[in-house]
């Protein structure tokens, strides 16, 4: 797969919720190769802000030549794209990193768990998948961005942190509630609900996927800035850590510790 880096206008953009904006970004060469579990990164246009931002690929549509990136502002360079309008122009490169595996799933029922800002990546991932989506969907509130956008391809159930929404707690709480079972798992969010859902695919043998969320500097894997520590022995750094950026964001649950 090739990494391209260029210069993309921007088709359109919308908030969401607080804080949490979506936007479509006119890339053919990006939305022509990318696949459900990948990132991008966004370059700002100051040039006192050199690293770039990696922002999850929240849906793609290869008609058109775009993808949708749904992100929450968090710092200078996610407030500044945030203020972006249709026929703006950002630099971006991308595809990042691995997707999530998607063969062999025919006839089975999949967990696609999202927390918070790692909600977006399941969508095209609902997408995609040949099999019974179950999204179950973490939020801190009742502003439930994108649960309508899952329903046409999952059922979906909501967990929220002050209980304004479906379950009050976690998805794991929602599962155990709801009685929801499958055979695979797919996953992104925060470290405490991944360490959470890895617990709960090992004690029911459960095959599980991970999507890491972490800061990164140069989203290429060069820097080692972003490292997890896992089972095997890095041969990039010959320790035992993996790049979330390179190897990743996309682990299975067993290679990496949380």
């Amino acid at each position: 797969m090739t990494q391209v880096k260029g210069t993309a206008a921007v088709a359109g953009q919308e908030k969401l919720a607080e804080g949490v904006y979506s936007m479509w970004i006119d890339t053919e060469p990006v939305a022509a190769q990318a696949k459900a579990g990948q990132f991008v990164s966004l370059y700002s246009g100051d040039g006192a802000r050199l690293l770039p931002r990696p922002i999850s690929i929240c849906e793609t549509d290869k008609e058109k030549g775009r993808i949708r990136l749904v992100y929450r502002v968090a710092g200078a360079g996610t407030e500044e794209f945030s203020r972006y309008q249709e026929g703006d122009t950002v630099d971006i490169l991308g595809p990042l990193g691995n997707g999530f595996p998607l063969e062999g799933m025919a006839g089975k029922k999949a967990f696609l768990i999202g927390g918070g800002i790692g909600i977006p990546p399941m969508l095209q991932l609902a997408k995609e998948l040949d099999c019974e989506n179950q999204a179950v969907l973490g939020y801190r509130d009742g502003e439930l961005f994108l649960k309508e956008e899952f329903e046409s391809y999952a059922s979906v159930h909501v967990a929220t942190e002050d209980g304004s929404a479906g379950t009050k707690g976690n998805v794991i709480d929602a599962i155990r509630e709801n009685g929801l079972k499958a055979d695979v798992i797919f996953a992104c969010g925060p470290t405490p609900m991944l360490r959470a859902i890895k617990a709960y695919a090992l004690e029911r043998g459960i095959p599980c996927y991970l999507s890491l969320e972490e800061k990164m500097a140069c989203g290429i894997g060069a820097c080692l800035a972003c490292v997890c520590q896992s089972k095997e022995v890095d041969p990039h750094s010959n320790v035992h850590n993996k790049r979330i950026c390179k190897d990743g964001p996309v682990f299975k649950a067993e290679e990496v510790e949380l």
